[in-house]
């Protein structure tokens, strides 16, 4: 574990909140590898707190799905598996090709020129191969899209399962050669929306997170 996680905790929220944010933040970005053993012990050190909130904080994100508790070994990091992959996979695709249905409809021009800045922002931050800043950038693209639905109840349930999604994210955008695909199926959907043909943003979107999923699953193989 990395000295850097005890900068991120947060002196204003409950400790066994902050020890639970700190230490799901670390798994979903990456920062603790797939089947990365968690010790109370090196972790209450690192964090500068009791074993108590670390053990509450590990029994919360086994119920979450992203640790794992083994016989004589204890708490590891979830590893990503093929059949987690496609149930995450499967939702998105519900929902995300909703969302690209609706926003054909409903998009307006303002929107359509924020959406233009942000996928040039995440054409120059695929330039640069710094997969956090591009995972950020492909988040904000995302929701651009979410918010030209005008369903909150829609944008609602995404941003709940936004934490399982961006583990995957991340495992996706790891591989350099995905961005330049990445990019061009962003524009495609985009295009799409804006000129208000609802099947074909359907499909781009279908066909794009299906290439994460294919993606990540060769990369775990």
């Amino acid at each position: 574990m990395k000295d850097q996680l005890k900068n991120t905790i947060d002196e204003y929220l409950p400790l066994r909140d902050v020890v639970f944010n700190t230490l799901r933040h670390a798994i979903i970005t990456g920062e603790f590898a797939p089947g990365e053993r968690l010790m109370e012990i090196t972790l209450a050190n690192r964090l500068g707190v009791s074993r108590t909130p670390v053990r509450e904080a590990i029994r919360k994100l086994e119920l979450e799905g992203l640790v794992t508790m083994i016989p004589r070994k204890g708490a590891q990091v979830a590893k990503i598996t093929e059949k987690n992959l496609r149930d995450v996979i499967e939702i998105r695709c519900v929902l995300e090709e909703f969302a690209a249905s609706l926003a054909c409809e409903r998009i307006t021009e303002e929107e359509k020129l924020e959406m233009k800045d942000l996928h040039q922002q995440f054409v120059c931050s695929a330039q640069t191969h710094d997969i956090l800043d591009i995972v950020e950038k492909d988040e904000q693209f995302h929701d651009a899209i979410f918010r030209a639905t005008k369903n909150d109840r829609l944008i609602t349930i995404i941003n709940n399962l936004r934490e399982q999604f961006y583990r995957y994210r991340m495992e996706y955008v790891k591989d350099i050669e995905q961005h330049s695909i990445l990019v061009q199926e962003h524009e495609e959907l985009m295009n799409a929306i804006f000129h208000k043909d609802g099947e074909s943003a359907k499909e781009i979107m279908h066909t794009h997170l299906k290439n994460q999923q294919d993606g990540v699953i060769q990369a775990i193989q």
